[in-house]
């Protein structure tokens, strides 16, 4: 009788980490295939990657590829129009004293204006041109987002959802909101 009732509560312990694996199976098939439709979704406006030397990467293949690790970058509705912002809804500016891709606000400017960095490819979101995303490397070897050639800022002073400095001159220049067909807000 001991060993009939070993046997059966052997089976239970067999039979609840059978039902624990299965859960798990599926909920994590179902998690890669929501995410896979979601990067599908924001890379279907390019197939290309355009960096800060214009190259193109062919895609990795590899299940890393599928998990988006970049910075993303939305649009909202502001009292300028439609412009871009990160996904926490903080407003991106460009410099105009920067007429390329090379980031030139650093020390104090680059306090009071943060550049807006990425660990990996720059995800676009809403209206955002994935083709006018790119990215530039800063002198301390970070990587800055670019939209358009114009490498992108945050205003360190601003909460979420706030636009306070569209058309204010600091720093030796104006800053302007940048709108999703890569120019300036007027």
């Amino acid at each position: 009788m001991v060993s009939r009732r070993k046997l059966e509560s052997g089976f239970g312990v067999v039979a609840a980490v059978f039902i624990v694996v299965a859960l798990v199976t599926v909920g994590g098939i179902g998690w890669l295939a929501y995410d896979n439709f979601f990067n599908k979704s924001n890379d279907s406006e390019s197939s290309t990657t355009k960096d800060s030397k214009t190259s193109q990467k062919s895609p990795d293949p590899s299940p890393k590829a599928l998990q988006a690790t970049g910075t993303v970058i939305a649009t909202g509705d502001s009292e300028f129009g439609k412009m871009l912002f990160n996904e926490k809804k903080q407003a991106i500016y460009i410099w105009e004293v920067e007429e390329s891709e090379k980031p030139e606000c650093y020390g104090d400017c680059a306090g009071a204006w943060p550049p807006v960095l990425t660990d990996g490819k720059p995800q676009a979101a809403g209206d955002v041109n994935n083709n006018l995303l790119g990215t530039t490397k800063r002198t301390d070897g970070s990587t800055q987002i670019t939209y358009n050639g114009h490498p992108l800022y945050y205003y360190a002073h601003e909460k979420p959802g706030e636009v306070k400095c569209h058309n204010v001159s600091t720093h030796g220049g104006l800053w302007w909101v940048i709108q999703p067909s890569g120019n300036r807000a007027a």
